[in-house]
């Protein structure tokens, strides 16, 4: 029924788990299953755990599905969600959905179990004896070294409720419960399923699930009151305890400055909490009060590190007005409240750990003595649970028992944490991995990449190629979509890159390096092979323009058999990227490249060749006419006095005679666009320039250029002045007003407001780059319509102009843009004229033997991206399968359909608490819990939702929703009515997964 999950018997658990891996070889869609073998663990508790870390409390320790999951990926250490008087039904009317989003830091507005607290406790009981159970029978290791953690909250009174203590007293001792007669009575009926499992092992597993506990407060909690109920655990509970504690004991101004030093200056939170929450004074203290209590116990005691951060919802990333921060952020901060307490204690105080930990600083800390170690944020990204996979064999095998934290260890770990960049922010947001396309009900795998590329790219096809080393394959790849590949693999701005799944693990795969390390290893194969097409009667075209949109369409054209000409009114080819474009950018040798393969198709040139009445042209034997002539007219910087000079003027002259320039030591380069960068690195570049300072109204998170090209700029020395808007110059001084940011609006961009105050900067010359315009006078002048913005006014299909014949393309057209979107424009055009084929995408992308292969690769994130380049690409064209990896519940399932080419995902419903993760990652601008094919478990639910969707009926015939329409099919029979993939589709559920049926 929409969010209400439902809980799995323990039948259908245990026969799911055991089916899907004698099949598949893999449980709860986890196919990487460490396995140790060395007898090695860890004391803890009185207890062992062969490896120190697994999930923290939270999505992934929920349902009993969730805990297998990671106990199949490696995990043996279990913080379980913490559960509370107020559950089920009440308390989801307090949670918001969706709840989570993790795109970057992770953001949620759940704390604890939405079940009742019986059903919480029954999730973890079954999940308690399945482990051991698979533990024993798949040799995934020793059933005895794991251990559950409870966490309780969140004020005595309801710690000491009926329910909560009976929930705590069947953890410590489960044997009375009817949950564990139900697995005892289950596993001895079915001992035929398991080959090293028999009754003697199953009567001998032990019935205490739990002998620790966290403490979990909400913030505002006294400090004496956090004390009574760590004293009630210990003394009257007799359970090692830890205390969870928030980043808010760090205080309100170290919390602020850290975040704003690394970049995370847009969340917003004030100082309640920190005057609220418990303090520093009062608990140091208490822990060593509480150290010497269990001390006297012969029970352990330790703090939790940490809860997550509160922070407010300032653009709408949650449905909420307050939200909770784990993930990037709070690792510095987590790690900071180590040091400090490590200190305090001189490294006697036990820390569980839980903040932002991931592949890249686990062993750290476990090195450092700060384990065991839970996590969420890294194992709610693509990867998913198989993240623990890489965990845990990075950790097999280390480490010795508990002997304390080591200060320095903490320090350095700090230290490197606040110095690098792995914990910083990037200056501008992470541009968004959306596609602009609804999911499809089935075959819905895609490469984001290619989708997100102009042109369509096949990306994939030409990364493989490039790994493998076949260049000139991989060049005629790109070369069917782009006939640019030097300079776009030099310069092209890559929104391939800002669509790239890689991206969600570490860092995107370096695309558009691997098309010019293509386009380098293949040119000289490719260009002695290329030669013109046989002639088409009755085309010829004139393309007015020889910059990137005018040498692209010739290209086509030429390629399609067309007789092209391109007018240049310059002496050379290459347009804004030859003549303005920096060579420290791009070289004349990378453009050479590009204008030698349009050669090479037969295009005609003419250079030095100004055309202006386009008439002539169609009068002299020319069908048609493109123009790209680019957006060469200056823009205004709207100064109230005084001069500046355009960006394109001085780039122009700063790359072919910058002896000639004097500027003076101070210059200040008006914009924040990427031609503003290259100007402000050109002028840093010119003699006697001492400072570069680029001005810009709003701050750096806000300026269009790429993260790409800021981070040059700075590289360069280039000086950011934020939050000033230009005035005018005089006598050697810049005048601005200064700004603020006002309140975020509804997608968190913030306007700037005037604070009515004025500064001055030096600044003999000043260059303004606020946007180049197209001219108008020329369009008009040929008859051709024009907008309101004074662009050509032309068909968004084929780009031809009011003109019959004549079609207008790349930055002429549009306004300053890049050159992929103009190779684009240059295809539409040529297209409209001739018959263009740019090739559908390789089929070898979709083989099914390449499957696993790339199966493989998913949740192993690379630690070194420079050294693993070649082989990061995740290749999903063939498989993606996101929403079933980032699915904390396992609710969306990816399952094999005769007859079609890859797996295809369905959705559990009563799995699924619309938690929305998995909307956050799929590639498509799409809801995968709504929007996927969706199984459904019971009339009930099968009617309170909308999905697309099927329920298997009593009588055996299958209640089918799709597209609102709902009718009973017997779908064994290929002429009921449903089309033939989604009836294949719901046989293959029927005959291949039947465990993912309700009982």
């Amino acid at each position: 029924m929409s969010d209400i999950m439902r809980p799995i018997p323990f039948s259908q658990l245990m026969d799911w788990a055991l089916s899907e891996y004698h099949t598949y070889g893999s449980i709860f869609g986890v196919a990487k299953l460490p396995r140790h073998e060395d007898g090695g663990a860890l004391p803890i508790f009185d207890e062992k755990i062969e490896a120190p870390f697994g999930p923290a409390a939270g999505p992934n320790t929920q349902l009993a599905q969730n805990i297998i999951a990671a106990y199949a990926a490696g995990c043996r250490f279990f913080e379980l969600k913490t559960v509370q008087v107020m559950d089920g039904e009440e308390l989801a009317r307090c949670v918001s959905k969706p709840c989570i989003t993790a795109a970057d830091e992770c953001y949620n507005c759940e704390w604890s179990t939405e079940l009742y607290v019986p059903q919480a406790y029954e999730e973890y009981v079954k999940a308690w004896f399945a482990c051991k159970l698979l533990a024993k029978e798949l040799g995934l290791g020793d059933p005895d070294a794991f251990v559950f953690n409870m966490s309780v909250g969140y004020d005595l009174a309801g710690i000491r409720s009926e329910k909560i203590d009976r929930y705590i007293e069947g953890m410590k001792d489960a044997s009375a419960s009817p949950i564990w007669q139900e697995c005892v009575t289950w596993t001895l009926a079915h001992l035929e399923r398991f080959q090293t499992v028999d009754a003697e092992y199953v009567r001998a597993i032990s019935p205490q699930v739990s002998r620790s506990i966290t403490e979990s407060t909400l913030h505002g909690c006294p400090p004496d009151e956090i004390e009574r109920i760590a004293t009630y655990l210990i003394t009257e509970k007799h359970l090692n305890t830890y205390v969870k504690c928030n980043p808010t004991l760090l205080g309100y101004d170290f919390a602020r400055r850290t975040l704003d030093r690394l970049g995370y200056d847009y969340i917003q939170f004030d100082d309640h909490h920190f005057k609220e929450d418990l303090q520093m004074e009062d608990a140091v203290p208490m822990f060593h009060r509480l150290m010497k209590l269990t001390g006297e116990r012969d029970l352990e005691f330790g703090v939790k590190l940490t809860n997550t951060f509160p922070v407010d919802v300032a653009a709408g990333e949650l449905p909420s007005a307050e939200m909770y921060m784990s993930g990037r952020p709070l690792f510095p901060l987590t790690l900071s409240l180590a040091s400090q307490l490590t200190h305090a204690f001189k490294g006697r105080l036990r820390i569980s750990y839980s903040g932002g930990a991931d592949i890249f600083s686990a062993e750290g800390l476990f090195g450092a003595g700060i384990w065991p170690i839970t996590m969420a944020t890294t194992v709610l990204k693509p990867g998913g649970y198989e993240r623990f996979a890489q965990i845990g064999q990075a950790l097999m095998g280390k480490g010795a028992p508990w002997s304390g934290v080591d200060a320095a260890a903490v320090d350095a770990l700090l230290d490197a944490a606040l110095a690098g960049e792995r914990y910083r922010k990037p200056m501008k947001p992470i541009p968004s991995k959306k596609l602009e396309q609804k999911v499809p009900l089935l075959d819905c795998f895609t490469a984001p990449c290619r989708s997100g590329c102009p042109i369509e790219q096949d990306i994939p096809a030409y990364l493989r190629l490039v790994g493998e080393g076949r260049y000139e394959e991989a060049l005629r790849v790109i070369t069917q979509r782009n006939p640019l590949p030097f300079i776009t693999g030099t310069i092209c701005s890559h929104r391939c890159q800002d669509k790239c799944m890689r991206g969600s693990y570490e860092e995107s795969v370096y695309i558009r390096a691997k098309k010019l390390e293509a386009a380098q290893g293949g040119f000289a194969a490719l260009l002695s092979d290329r030669k013109p097409a046989a002639p088409v009667p009755g085309k010829k075209v004139a393309v007015v323009g020889g910059g990137p949109a005018g040498l692209s369409a010739a290209y086509f054209l030429a390629r399609s058999g067309v007789d092209v000409t391109v007018f240049e009114r310059r002496d050379a080819l290459g347009g804004i990227v030859r003549h303005v474009i920096p060579e420290f950018r791009i070289g004349h040798d990378a453009i050479d490249n590009d204008v030698a393969l349009c050669k090479a198709m037969g295009v005609q040139f003419r250079l030095g060749t100004t055309v202006t009445d386009v008439g002539a042209l169609l009068a002299s034997g020319y069908t048609d006419v493109i123009l790209a002539t680019g957006a060469w007219q200056k823009g205004s910087a709207g100064l109230e006095y005084g001069q500046a000079l355009n960006v394109i003027d001085f780039l122009e002259q700063a790359k072919s005679a910058p002896a000639g320039l004097t500027l003076g030591e101070n210059v200040a380069v008006i914009g924040g666009g990427n031609t503003a960068m290259d100007a402000a690195r050109a002028a840093r570049r010119i003699p006697g320039v001492k400072n570069v300072r680029l001005v810009y109204r709003r701050t750096r998170r806000y300026m269009p250029a790429d993260q790409e090209e800021l981070e040059l700029a700075l590289a360069d020395g280039v000086e950011f002045r934020e939050l000033l808007a230009p005035v005018g110059v005089k006598d050697g001084l810049l005048r601005c007003r200064v700004m603020r940011l006002g309140d975020p609006d509804a997608s968190g961009r913030r306007s700037p407001a005037d604070t009515g105050e004025t500064v001055d900067l030096p600044a003999d010359t000043v260059i303004t780059a606020v946007g180049e315009k197209v001219d108008t006078a020329f369009y008009r002048s040929n008859a051709l319509a024009v907008d309101e913005r004074g662009r050509a006014v032309v068909d968004p299909q084929t780009l031809e102009s009011s003109v019959k014949h004549v079609y207008v393309a790349g930055d002429g057209q549009n306004g300053p843009g890049t050159v992929v979107e103009a190779i684009a424009d240059a295809a539409r055009a040529a297209g409209a004229i001739a018959a263009v084929e740019t090739e559908t995408y390789a089929s070898e992308n979709r083989k099914a033997e390449r499957y696993q292969a790339l199966l493989e690769k998913h949740g192993s994130l690379c630690t070194d991206c420079e050294r693993c380049a070649d082989s990061r690409c995740l290749g999903c064209a063939t498989v993606c399968e996101t929403c079933a990896s980032v699915c904390p519940n396992r609710a969306n399932v990816a399952v094999w359909v005769p007859g079609m080419t890859m797996r295809q995902i369905l959705h559990v419903d009563g799995m699924c608490n619309e938690c929305g993760n998995c909307a956050t990652f799929c590639p498509y601008d799409s809801r995968p819990y709504r929007e996927k094919l969706t199984l459904f478990w019971s009339e009930e639910d099968f009617d309170h939702s909308e999905n697309d969707g099927f329920l298997r009926l009593a009588d055996g015939t299958t209640r089918v929703r799709l597209a609102g329409q709902v009718g009973a099919y017997e779908v064994s029979d290929p002429g009921c009515g449903l089309y033939e993939d989604l009836r294949r589709t719901i046989c293959a559920v029927y005959d291949q997964y039947a465990y993912l049926l309700r009982e």
